[in-house]
C-alpha cells in the first residue's frame, strides 16, 4: 500500500465528530520511532504515513498486526499478506559428495528454501528432477516446516558416472504459484560406512546479555569411525534464523561456538538452532543448539509525555488533569518493574490510569499569588540492583483569576509614640483610626 492510503474510518467507527478531531488535537502514535499511520484531521480516516512491508515487519509472524495508539483509544491494523516473494535459496549452485557404497535407501539433507509470505502464499513444496538414481522426500520438522531430503534410490557406480546433476524446485501456494530453483551436483566417490555422531542430542547453555564478544558459548563435538577423508568432521548450521547467524558464529572444524555481537535481551532472550556435523563422504549427524539469554539492568525506565498543558487557572479543581504520561522500561522481572513520583513539595500528584500510563494531576487548590509557575519534575526508577533511573520536567504556569478585592489604604493615619520615664504616651493627630 502506498503512503496515504486509506486504512479505516477511525471518526465514524469510534462515534468522534470531526470537529472533536480537531479541537481535542487527537493524534495517531504508533509503537516505535517509525510513524507507519497518521489521523487526517479533516475527514477522520486513519491512512499509512509510510510504505508497509509485512515481510520486514513480521518475518515468521502468521497473523501480522500493527498496533498504534489514540490518546484514549488503541488501534490495531491487521497487514493481509499478498504473493509478493517467491521462494528461495541461500545458494542456488550446491555440490554433493557421496560414496559409491552408499546403500539405497539412504537419505541427504538439502538446503531448506525460504518464503517470507504467509499462509498458502508461503513455501508449500518441493520438487526435484535429474535421473533415475535419486529420488525426493520431504519430512516435517519440529515446527511443521518442510525439510528436503535427497534419496538415492538406484545404487551408483562411480565407473559408470562420476558426476549427477539435478534440480530441486521449491513452489508456494500462490494463484499463480511462484518457484524458486537451485542446481545440485552430486560427485560420486569412494566408500563411506560410517556417519558422524554427535556426544548429545541437545546442547543447552544460558549466558548474561552482557556477556563479552567473542566469548565461547558453547561447544558441540561429533565422532566419526571412518579414517582420512570420510572421517574428517566438519561442522555447520543446519537451520539457523538470519538474525541468528549475525550474532553466532560455528568454527566448522572445533565445533566452537563464539559471539559475533553483543547481546540484547530485549531483542531476543532465546535462541534455538540446529548443528550439522557432516563427514567428507557426506553422511551427517544432527543436534539441536539452545542458547537462553538471561536479563540484566541495562535499561532505565522511558517517561513519554503524551499530552501536557502548559497553563493552568488557578481555580482549576483538584483532580485536573495537567499531563498524561507513559513509562515504560524495556527489562523484564524486577529490573523492569517502575517506580513513579514527583519530587519536592508541589500541589500535584500522580495518578496511574492504565497499565504503564500515568496521569499528573491538582492535589490541592492553586495561588498564583504564591506561586505563578511550577517546573514539575517527573522521576521514575526500576527496581533493579543498583537502580536505573530518569526524569522528565512539566513546566506549567498558572493563569490569575479575579479572587482578590480592592483594598483601600486612605484611611491610615500617622501615629507616634514615645517612652516618658518608662510610660508608653502617644499623641493622636488627627485621631488614630
Amino acid at each position: 500500500m502506498p503512503k496515504g492510503s486509506f486504512v479505516g474510518d477511525v471518526a465514524k467507527d469510534l462515534g468522534l465528530q470531526l470537529p472533536e478531531i480537531r479541537d481535542r488535537g487527537i493524534r495517531v502514535v504508533s509503537e516505535g520511532s517509525t510513524q507507519y499511520f497518521s489521523l487526517h484531521g479533516k475527514t477522520g480516516y486513519l491512512v499509512t504515513a509510510e510504505r508497509i512491508d509485512r515481510e520486514q515487519l513480521c518475518e515468521s509472524v502468521q497473523q501480522c498486526v500493527l498496533r498504534c495508539e489514540l490518546i484514549v483509544y488503541g488501534i490495531q491494523v491487521e497487514i493481509t499478506d499478498i504473493n509478493d516473494n517467491a521462494p528461495s535459496f541461500k545458494e542456488n549452485e550446491l555440490e554433493r559428495r557421496m560414496s559409491e557404497a552408499t546403500a539405497p535407501g539412504s537419505r541427504f539433507p538439502l538446503p531448506e528454501a525460504h518464503d517470507p509470505d504467509s499462509g498458502r502464499n508461503s513455501l508449500q513444496s518441493y520438487e526435484l528432477s535429474g535421473d533415475e538414481h535419486f529420488s525426493l522426500a520431504v519430512q516435517a520438522g519440529p515446527g511443521g516446516d518442510q525439510r528436503p531430503e535427497l534419496v538415492l534410490a538406484k545404487a551408483l557406480d562411480r565407473e559408470e558416472a562420476a558426476f549427477h546433476e539435478l534440480v530441486l524446485r521449491a513452489m508456494d501456494g500462490g494463484d499463480p504459484a511462484r518457484t524458486g530453483t537451485a542446481r545440485i551436483r552430486v560427485t560420486v566417490l569412494d566408500a563411506n560406512d560410517n556417519a558422524p555422531v554427535f556426544g548429545q542430542a541437545e546442547y543447552t547453555v544460558r549466558v548474561p546479555e552482557d556477556v563479552p564478544v567473542g566469548s565461547v558459548l558453547v561447544t558441540v563435538t561429533a565422532t566419526d569411525a571412518d579414517e582420512g577423508l570420510n572421517g574428517h568432521v566438519k561442522y555447520s548450521w543446519k537451520k539457523i534464523r538470519e538474525k541468528a547467524s549475525n550474532i553466532f558464529h560455528l568454527d566448522s572444524e572445533t565445533g566452537t561456538t563464539t559471539l559475533l555481537q553483543n547481546l540484547d535481551f530485549e531483542e531476543g532472550d532465546a535462541y534455538e538452532l540446529e548443528v550439522q556435523a557432516q563427514d567428507g563422504g557426506g553422511l551427517f549427524d544432527t543436534a539441536k543448539v539452545t542458547i537462553t539469554i538471561s536479563d540484566i539492568n541495562d535499561n532505565a525506565p522511558v517517561i513519554s509525555v503524551r499530552s501536557a498543558l502548559s497553563d493552568i487557572s488557578e481555580d482549576a479543581p483538584s483532580g485536573t488533569v495537567v499531563a498524561l504520561l507513559h513509562v515504560q522500561d524495556r527489562d523484564s522481572g524486577a529490573n523492569g518493574m517502575v517506580r513513579c513520583s514527583l519530587d519536592g513539595d508541589v500541589p500535584f500528584r500522580l495518578q496511574s490510569s492504565h497499565g504503564t500510563y500515568y496521569s499528573v494531576v491538582t492535589a490541592r487548590e492553586l495561588d498564583r499569588e504564591q506561586v505563578s509557575e511550577y517546573n514539575v519534575t517527573v522521576r521514575a526508577a526500576d527496581g533493579g540492583s543498583p537502580s536505573l533511573q530518569s526524569s522528565a520536567v512539566l513546566a506549567l504556569r498558572v493563569l490569575d483569576v479575579n479572587d482578590n478585592a480592592p483594598v483601600n489604604l486612605s484611611h491610615i493615619r500617622k501615629v507616634e509614640f514615645k517612652l516618658d520615664d518608662g510610660e508608653l504616651k502617644g499623641s493622636r493627630n488627627p485621631p488614630f483610626q
